[in-house]
Formats: structure tokens, C-alpha cells, sequence
């Protein structure tokens, strides 16, 4: 970028401020509307507007059409960032693991990362720092998930389903990469959400949440965390991010991965009341660590758009994405 039309210190830190805070808030908001609401409903509800709401949008700014080889991709995408990502979030909190811990493991997903494409893919050498952040991240969320279990503070399987949900969603991720999407990133992101919410939607009434439902029981702290998801999580964040994507390096933004969860820890202390103990601040810190020291390795970098047309692809679909 020429020096003129770069964005100001202030600007890009005032962005990645917002990023941080906001999608550290998610965990508490799916713990709000869990409280009152089906939790498969709940989150169906929240794609299904947010999506709805962004295709249009999009469509009309930028009157890109889309192919049912894309709504295909956008399926596929869908289920397993979605449902198996972000549903299963919902489902760990509902069946009674912190925000917190919750968060701290969603963490693990930039090793997973960094797993599949050094270690079962190949597609990069596999450095020191990656095996030290590798292996330190996995021990750290062992140590995590079997410090809590051990303590009471949070069941096995809970914090098994957030495990999976990390699985899922790093899958997705790397399948997005290459998945023949639309070119306008908001444009892929609403068909992502309305697929998804409406396979979410489908799970949850194949599973009888339907006969959970009672709109007039519904908290308004419960309609309020819907409302948060809706404009903070998925429109003001997933915005910050594409922004941050195009206006500054790709290891800066990368950070919200290690930032979002000290949010997260924060606000279930303050808000909910979770327990802040040794083992849990230990047990984070190394995974966090971990997380640090293999986003300064460039595992989940994009690469320089001016490489060529590759890049730009990597430059349309960022290659980790977090947001819960």
C-alpha cells in the first residue's frame, strides 16, 4: 500500500481492539441464550438472521451472482464450521463446561492447524518452533482438560465435544481455502451461515428441540445474547477481521487467537462467576504460549498477495477463522 493510503496506528489498533473484545464476548453470549433457549435453536436462529441479512446485502453492493457449485462448497463449509464448529461450542457450554475453558480449547485450533498442514499434509516444512508449539499446546490442553475433569470443575464430556469442535472446524477451514467461492468474502460468509443455520436448524428438530421451545419463557438476558451474536459477533467482528486482513500483516491479526480467550476467561469470572484457579491459569498459559509461538511461525499466514494469483485467493479466504 502507498504510504498515503494506509490506514493510521490508531485506526488499525482501535479495529483490533474491537476484534478482541468482541469475539472474546461470544462465549459469554452463547452461555445467555443457552440459559433460556433450545441450544441448537438458538444457534440456528443466529445464522439463519445474520446470513439472511449479509447475503442481501452483499448481493445488491456488489451484484455478484452466486452458482450452485458455490452453494455446494458453501454447504460443506457450513456443516463443518457451523454445526460441528460453532453448534458444538454451544453444546460443551450447555452441558456444563465454563466459558473459560470453553475458549482456552477453541484455542487449540491454530495447532490444529498448523497439524494437518505440516505434519499430515505436508504442504510446509515442519520447523522447530512448530514441534515445540505443537507439543507444548497439546500437552497444555491435556493438562487442561484432565486438571478440570479430575477437579470437578468441568465435565469430561463437555470438554470432549469442544475438542471435537476444534477438530471440525480447522477441517473446514482448510477445505474453505481452495472451496470454490464467491470472490466478495461477506457474500461466501452469508451463504456459509445460511447453510449452516439451516442444517443446525434441522439437527436441533431431529433431536426434538422444538418441544423445548417456549418463546414466552425466553429471558431477556437470553434475547439480548442472540442480539450480541447477531450484530457484535457475526457482523461488527467478522467485518473488523476481513478489514485487518486487507490493511495490515496477517501475525498481527492473528493474535485475536490468544487474545479472545483472556476475554473470555475475564468475563466468565466477572459475569458468571467461574473459577480462576493455578491449574487453569497454568495449563492456559501454556497453551496460549503455544498458540503464540506457532502463529510466529507463519503457519497460518497468508501469503503476500503480490506472489501472484495463488495469494489472492489466500487474500479472498483467510485460512484461520476463529470467530465463535
Amino acid at each position: 500500500m502507498p504510504a498515503a493510503t494506509r490506514p493510521s496506528t490508531a485506526t488499525v489498533w482501535t479495529v483490533l481492539g474491537a476484534l478482541y473484545f468482541v469475539w472474546g464476548t461470544t462465549y459469554l453470549g452463547i452461555e445467555l441464550v443457552n440459559r433460556t433457549a433450545p441450544t441448537l435453536l438458538g444457534a440456528a436462529a443466529r445464522f439463519l438472521f445474520a446470513g439472511t441479512l449479509l447475503f442481501a446485502w452483499t448481493s445488491a453492493g456488489t451484484g455478484e451472482r452466486t452458482t450452485t457449485t458455490q452453494w455446494k462448497a458453501a454447504r460443506l463449509v457450513g456443516i463443518f464450521l457451523l454445526l460441528g464448529g460453532n453448534a458444538l461450542v454451544a453444546v460443551s457450554e450447555n452441558l456444563g463446561t465454563p466459558t473459560g475453558i470453553v475458549s482456552l480449547i477453541i484455542a487449540l485450533i491454530p495447532l490444529w492447524l498448523a497439524f494437518f498442514d505440516r505434519v499430515v499434509l505436508r504442504s510446509a516444512p515442519l520447523g522447530g518452533k512448530v514441534v515445540v508449539g505443537l507439543v507444548g499446546g497439546f500437552t497444555g490442553a491435556a493438562v487442561l482438560v484432565g486438571a478440570n475433569w479430575r477437579s470437578g470443575s468441568a465435565p469430561l464430556g463437555g470438554m470432549l465435544v469442544a475438542v471435537a469442535a476444534t477438530l471440525c472446524w480447522s477441517v473446514g477451514s482448510l477445505y474453505a481455502r481452495t472451496a470454490p467461492l464467491p470472490k466478495a468474502p461477506l457474500l461466501g460468509s452469508g451463504m456459509q451461515q445460511i447453510v449452516g443455520g439451516a442444517v443446525i436448524l434441522a439437527v436441533g428438530l431431529a433431536v426434538g428441540e422444538l418441544g423445548q421451545l417456549d418463546v414466552g419463557a425466553i429471558s431477556a438476558a437470553s434475547w439480548g445474547g442472540l442480539a450480541w451474536l447477531i450484530v457484535a459477533g457475526s457482523f461488527v467482528g467478522f467485518s473488523a477481521y476481513l478489514w485487518l486482513l486487507r490493511n495490515v500483516r496477517t501475525s498481527l491479526v492473528s493474535t485475536y487467537a490468544y487474545v479472545n480467550p483472556i476475554v473470555a476467561v475475564t468475563l466468565g469470572w466477572l459475569v458468571l462467576g467461574e473459577a480462576l484457579t493455578p491449574r487453569l491459569f497454568i495449563s492456559g498459559a501454556i497453551v496460549l504460549a503455544s498458540v503464540a509461538l506457532i502463529v510466529s511461525a507463519g503457519s497460518t499466514a497468508r501469503r503476500d498477495p503480490a506472489a501472484g494469483a495463488s495469494a489472492a485467493g489466500d487474500e479472498r479466504r483467510p485460512e484461520v477463522q476463529l470467530e465463535v
